[in-house]
């Protein structure tokens, strides 16, 4: 199927239909391209034309950075899988059959790491709320019903599993049901609007969201953070789509509601910020009195060396954006894939940090969002013989963890919080006790193992 042309500020997606004649950009072998459709049916693909005419290198493809971003990589799935879904595509097998070969691929793969569908989703009048997850005392998160997409996929996304059209899998919510869990919860200050990406929805549908925790019985809620990759995917969202004022009007309007608006921009590469469009796009949206914060997961393959981060952070702050986090690539999809060992991760964020100035050290990391909470790899220490990995709660269920430091013993291999066993305090002391699965900071170390599995 050929690839339509399309205006260069009319956003064009692009999806599994068109892969195999975007993949013919670039020399590829036809096993590649038939172990990435393969792999696309498994774990979703969704693109623009704005990301392959502007953010690719197809000289450099498949090594290019922004190619490994946002187009399934064959590697991705077990050998032994993308083979026998490549196999039942070219038999043209029913599709019911590959639909449950599919889906089988897809709960092995972990879609819902740290609970997220089931610990963190909090109880009104007896009932869960939908869409809407208190995980930390402060802050909510909400997932709006109509923000389940986004203008393209990161191939690492841990999200993958709401965007794979399995209802079962969807998390999502309208606003009625967060404005009254709201009401009843004076402790959160902040409200992180994420999805998907909220921004693929249209401004006025945004605003039905949004415009309501404007209300005066919600004061104390006195932030409203949107979690987005519009900014490094399609920044004509906010120059030239045909809503582009009344979404940024919408942002003044927030701010002189008196509410702290954040866009919290996800950038996992430099390049995402190379062109004319995407600078331009940063300097709108600081014009409405909106803070952006830079975060991004280390992914080996894309992010994966300190120079990189540098760049940046340092861009970053140029252009008066605040560096974040540096993530931990989380514990579901293709995980095995892009992780990056957590020692590697800690000596790319301290590199990367000692190379920028003042400002540009507001990043945080390597951090894992775990299901206890924010665990940052601070370093590692040697005490005696034993060499140990040095951790800290950014965020954690239980605000009294937050910022005590603890210790775990320390593995090359491990790539993510449950490969990791605690340890003993240095000064001694008793292990503390816990529930499976919970990791407790204090003067001695935790005791067990977590149940959660660990890598495939």
């Amino acid at each position: 199927m050929p690839v339509r042309e399309a205006p260069a500020d009319v956003f064009r997606p692009y999806g599994s239909r068109e892969l195999d004649t975007l993949l013919r950009r670039s020399s590829l072998s036809e096993r590649y391209r038939r172990e990435a459709r393969a792999v696309a049916e498994v774990l979703p693909f969704r693109t623009n034309s704005y990301v392959v005419d502007h953010l690719i290198d197809w000289s450099a493809v498949p090594d290019d950075p922004m190619f490994r971003l946002t187009f399934p990589q064959p590697d991705m799935l077990p050998r032994e899988d993308r083979l026998r879904v490549a196999e039942l595509v070219a038999s043209a097998a029913p599709r019911r059959r590959i639909n449950e070969v599919v889906q089988g691929i897809r709960r092995r793969l972990n879609p819902h790491p740290a609970g997220q569908r089931e610990r963190n989703v909090p109880m009104a009048g007896g009932q869960r709320t939908p869409g809407v997850q208190h995980k930390y005392r402060e802050t909510v998160l909400f997932f709006p019903r109509r923000g389940q997409t986004c203008h393209a996929y990161c191939t690492y996304c841990f999200r993958w599993a709401q965007f794979v059209g399995d209802a079962d899998l969807k998390f999502a919510g309208e606003a009625e049901p967060l404005v009254r869990y709201l009401r009843d919860h004076p402790e959160v200050t902040d409200v992180l609007v994420t999805g998907g990406d909220p921004l693929i929805m249209s401004a006025g549908v945004l605003a039905q969201y949004v415009e309501p925790l404007l209300d005066g019985a919600l004061e104390h809620v006195s932030t409203i953070r949107i979690g987005t990759k519009s900014l490094s995917y399609w920044p004509h969202r906010f120059l030239t789509d045909p809503d582009a004022e009344e979404l940024l009007a919408l942002f003044r309007r927030v701010v002189r509601a008196g509410r702290h608006l954040v866009i919290v921009a996800h950038y996992s590469h430099p390049r995402e910020l190379s062109t004319d469009m995407a600078v331009e796009a940063v300097r709108r949206v600081r014009e409405t009195g909106a803070t952006i914060r830079v975060q991004a997961p280390v992914i080996r393959g894309v992010n994966d060396e300190a120079g990189l981060w540098t760049q940046l952070w340092s861009s970053s702050v140029r252009l008066g954006m605040v560096p974040y986090y540096m993530f931990v690539e989380r514990d579901t999809g293709p995980q095995d894939y892009f992780a990056v060992p957590l020692v590697r991760a800690w000596e790319i964020f301290r590199d990367a940090y000692a190379q920028v100035s003042g400002l540009g050290r507001t990043a945080r990391g390597p951090v894992m969002s775990a299901d206890e909470g924010k665990v940052c790899v601070d370093g590692t220490l040697t005490i005696g013989e034993d060499k140990v990995f040095v951790l800290r709660y950014l965020q954690a269920r239980q605000p009294s963890w937050v910022g005590r430091p603890f210790l775990a013993r320390f593995d090359p291999r491990a790539i993510w919080w449950s490969q990791l066993e605690p340890v003993s305090d240095v000064l001694g002391g008793r292990p503390w006790e816990r529930p499976p699965g919970q990791f407790i900071p204090g003067s001695a170390g935790a005791a067990g193992r977590s149940t959660r599995p660990g890598p495939r």
